[in-house]
Parts: structure tokens; C-alpha cells; sequence
């Protein structure tokens, strides 16, 4: 399809960014465009202005702070997947980034795009919510945070933008796993984990309604070690509505299926920690 009439604005401020998305019912934040662009053409959205965030030098950079690391919304997939300091402090983040699509679109593609992508099942998300991440946002209101499990529930609000990802650093115990549909390299299930004082943090997505951390099964497991049967008689012991069958795989397949990704995850987070 051919995309319908729209207006386009590049600001270089946020201020000016949200004035214009504050001012205009229907407009869209325009980043990488990976995802937007493609559900303007194939009708699944509309926008009556685009907002193209990309010159808004703000929102891009990775940066160390007193407890964490600040990942700005623009900053892209590629970057992140290579950038030192997460593969150090949030490897998790930096293998989920990696497993997004191909080159290309991790070129184009932002941090702050994927964990807002609504609707669709992406990669980053599970593995801010395994890292205990928060998502900073800018709107009319002015400045919050949210958990990255409470935004991945609701959202970014009306008028508001994602302007950075908040990562407590957690050392070299934690991963990602993943299976990708073949066409798409959407997820099928991926199963983010990081291993803490306090026992594991698990989270999955693809798998279930959206991404989730699934603390039932961080109870089981606490202590460790994480043998996969181990791993498995956890994730057999959640209902089993909490996966939703889709693209030919029924629930029981996705539960073990997350159950063995999530194994692979542990096993290798705990080999950092020896």
C-alpha cells in the first residue's frame, strides 16, 4: 500500500518535540521507523503529523552512572549490542539487542523504539524487566520513571516519548535466549535472566500476552542451582493461560519451550559467576 497524507516536522529539542505532539491529536513519534513505518503502509496505523525525534541530540549515548547505566532513547540497537559498558555491567541487554533482525535494522532501530513497540513481541523489553530496569519518559507533565514491567503493561502515556532506559549494573551474571520466528525474527519466546544476591530475576516474552517477569517461578528456583529438569519442573508448575498458543504452537509447547530457554539463560549466567 501507499502511505497516506501526513505532515512532517524535525525539531531539535525535546521541549519542541512535545509541544508539537502535545498540540496535535494523532501524531506519532518518528525514530528508527522500523516498526512505524511498515504499520503506516500497511494501514495498521495512522498519523496526522510525524515527529521525527532523530536530531534531537539529547536522546542519544550511553553513559555510566553512580549506580547503572543511562541508555538514551535513540541510541541504536547496534550501539548497544557493542557498546563496552553494557557488555560489562548488563550483558543481558546487549545479547537482546544483538538478536533483533539483521544489520540493517539494528542500524535504524533505537532502544527507546523497541520497548515501546506495542502489540508486538520485541526483544529488549524482557531483558530490561530481568535487569530491573526503568524506563525514563518526557511529557506534558514534565519528567517520571516507570518500571520496565510496568511499561511494558501500559505504555508510554498520551503526549509523553521514552527519553532513556535506566539499567542497574549487575556484573556478567545474566542472559538472553531467544527462538525467532524464521520470516520475521520476531520472537517466538525469549527468556531474559539475571542471577542476584536475592536469587534469579526471570522474565520472558513471545511466549506469553506480553513480557512478563515470573516471580512464581524465581521462588522455585531460588538458591539454585539450575539444573534444566530443575528449571523445567518450575516452569510446569505455572498455569498453564499464562502462554498463549499462536503461529501454530500450543501452550504446552511454549511453556516448555520458555522453561528451556530460560535453563540455557541460568546455566550460562551462573558459569560468570565461577
Amino acid at each position: 500500500m501507499i502511505l497516506t497524507e501526513f505532515d512532517y516536522v524535525r525539531p531539535v529539542g525535546l521541549d519542541d518535540a512535545l509541544a508539537l505532539l502535545s498540540a496535535t491529536p494523532g501524531a506519532k513519534v518518528l525514530a528508527g521507523g522500523q516498526s512505524l513505518l511498515p504499520a503506516l503502509r500497511a494501514g495498521g496505523e495512522t498519523a496526522r503529523l510525524l515527529v521525527d525525534l532523530r536530531h534531537v541530540e539529547e536522546l542519544r549515548g550511553i553513559e555510566r552512572t553512580g549506580d547503572g547505566i543511562r541508555i538514551g532513547a535513540l541510541t541504536t540497537l547496534a550501539e548497544l549490542a557493542g557498546h563496552a559498558v553494557v557488555l560489562a555491567a548488563a550483558p543481558e541487554l546487549a545479547a537482546a539487542a544483538r538478536a533483533n533482525g539483521d544489520p540493517q535494522v539494528r542500524n535504524l532501530g533505537t532502544a527507546g523504539g523497541n520497548l515501546a513497540a506495542g502489540g508486538r513481541a520485541t526483544d529488549l523489553p524482557v531483558a530490561a524487566i530481568a535487569a530491573d530496569a526503568r524506563v525514563e519518559l518526557a511529557g506534558p507533565g514534565g519528567r517520571s520513571t516507570v518500571s520496565a514491567e510496568e511499561f511494558a503493561d501500559s505504555g508510554a502515556p498520551a503526549g509523553a516519548v521514552v527519553t532513556a532506559l535506566l539499567v542497574p549494573a549487575g556484573g556478567r551474571a545474566a542472559a538472553f535466549e531467544k527462538t525467532a520466528d524464521r520470516a520475521t525474527r520476531y520472537p517466538v519466546c525469549a527468556s531474559a535472566v539475571r542471577i542476584t544476591p536475592d536469587g534469579p530475576r526471570i522474565a520472558v516474552a513471545g511466549a506469553t500476552a506480553r513480557p512478563l517477569r515470573l516471580r512464581g517461578v524465581e521462588d522455585r528456583l531460588r538458591g539454585g542451582p539450575y539444573p534444566t529438569e530443575a528449571v523445567l519442573a518450575a516452569f510446569r508448575a505455572e498455569p498453564r493461560e499464562l502462554f498463549v498458543p499462536g503461529r501454530g504452537t500450543s501452550a504446552e509447547y511454549l511453556g516448555h519451550l520458555a522453561g528451556v530457554l530460560t535453563a540455557r539463560a541460568l546455566q550460562r549466567a551462573a558459569r560468570a559467576l565461577a
